[in-house]
């Protein structure tokens, strides 16, 4: 609608990734080469975890487009397949026919395809995404497709793109295997407040803009610090300020422009970190608004009238060590949070705002390590079946930009002795 009115060829702050538009900066152009540079050379499995809307995504887009011809790129899009479905969807993307087979039937006859690519010159790649909310087994079917391979080359490449939730998975006890498989991992970094600026330039440059900058000083200033660094938030603002401003005939983005976009959009107010308020928003919304039509979800408890401002962490941590104790080992919890347990304010600040919500009769927090350092992690929940967990996982990713990962009790209790803590943590 605007293109015209600031001499754009098109739209220049669409979310759809568009390689078109890649932005090298923030150290986006060296994690490509050293993606393109590992996959050429066959170099084990890839990660690459970033928070959401970070450009993962982006990433993923620009190195297949990049790839050399005589490499096949396929992809695995769904991330709740169980570890037979992957098969049969990897034999989809290479066009097997693998309709009426058997799970082992489907991997020899995947197997003896990419013998037949690699004689001929021919290498593939599988690029996983979402694979945070991968199930555990699913992954390590993942895993053994890396046995695929001939006396000196590996005969299907695979890259996993995630949130940071997938270094959780990775780090539990029974997925050490996979983890000795990566070679590389790459952290998408959010975008720094001063690469803002030049970002924009880039994205509008790739629109046709030639001139002067659209957006003055203090309207980057918000875009910057309400966006938090997540490329997609900026993209989104940036957007509905330009909107803003052709219907006010402005020339020049403005700071007025921006708030307007701030105050259309559902993260518009720079409060707490974004995850920790909508994890605990997403949770009162599907308690309060919907759920009670299940009889098996737990009941949720009206929000006192006023709450002093109290520190749950530690009576959450006290009731968890008594549930974690006494709930099957076969239960299943939704994972709904993890920060370092160096930031308590977060963590007291994400409690409280559930606690006002539904309570926290149903929220447990437990301790776990993640590179070496101590997190401690937010679960919620104790389903009896995996039905019941799906579909509040469901719900909520309705509610956020975030899938919760689904984690039974007895993974649970091997994270918190595999953290290192203490029988009473």
């Amino acid at each position: 609608m605007y293109h015209a009115h600031f001499g754009l060829d098109e739209a220049p702050f669409s979310i759809t990734p568009n390689p078109a538009f890649f932005y090298s900066g923030n150290t986006r152009g060296a994690i490509l080469d050293a993606l393109l540079y590992s996959v050429i050379h066959g170099e084990g499995i890839i990660k690459v975890t970033g928070e959401v809307g970070s450009g993962k995504t982006m990433l993923c887009r620009m190195l297949e487009s990049q790839l050399p011809p005589h490499i096949e790129v396929i992809y695995l899009v769904n991330p709740s397949l169980a570890p037979d479905e992957v098969l049969f969807a990897i034999a989809g993307e290479l066009n097997l026919a693998s309709g009426g087979k058997r799970a082992d039937e489907v991997l020899r006859l995947l197997h003896g395809d990419l013998i037949d690519k690699h004689a001929a010159g021919r290498q593939v790649v599988l690029l996983v995404e979402e694979a945070q909310a991968m199930p555990l087994a699913t992954l390590e079917q993942i895993r053994l497709l890396t046995n695929l391979e001939t006396a000196h080359h590996k005969l299907l490449q695979i890259v996993l793109f995630g949130q940071p939730e997938l270094d959780a998975s990775l780090n539990l006890p029974e997925m050490r295997q996979l983890k000795e498989r990566i070679t590389h991992s790459f952290a998408v970094p959010l975008m720094a407040p001063e690469l803002v600026p030049e970002f924009l330039a880039c994205r509008l440059g790739a629109a046709g803009h030639r001139g002067a900058a659209l957006f003055d000083a203090e309207a980057v200033r918000q875009l910057a610090a309400v966006s938090r660094g997540i490329v997609r938030r900026i993209n989104i603002l940036a957007d509905k300020a330009m909107l803003a401003a052709f219907a006010d005939d402005a020339a020049v983005v403005g700071a007025k422009h921006v708030r307007a976009a701030i105050g259309d959009s559902a993260f518009g107010r720079p409060a707490r970190p974004a995850r920790r308020r909508v994890a605990a928003a997403a949770l009162g919304a599907l308690l309060l608004a919907g759920a009670a039509a299940w009889a098996w979800l737990p009941a949720a408890p009206a929000p006192a009238a006023a709450r002093a401002r109290v520190q749950p962490l530690q009576a959450c941590l006290d009731a968890s060590r008594a549930w974690l104790a006494g709930a099957p080992a076969q239960h299943l919890a939704l994972q709904i949070m993890v920060l370092p347990s160096s930031d308590r304010a977060g963590l007291n600040n994400f409690l409280r705002d559930t606690g006002d919500a539904i309570g926290l009769q149903q929220v447990h927090a437990y301790p776990l390590r993640l590179d070496g350092a101590a997190h401690t992690a937010i679960v919620y929940g104790s389903f009896r079946t995996r039905a019941q967990a799906e579909a509040v996982q469901a719900l909520l990713s309705e509610q956020g930009p975030y899938r919760p990962r689904i984690v039974d009790v007895a993974a649970i209790r091997a994270e918190v002795a595999a953290s290192g803590a203490g029988p009473l943590w």
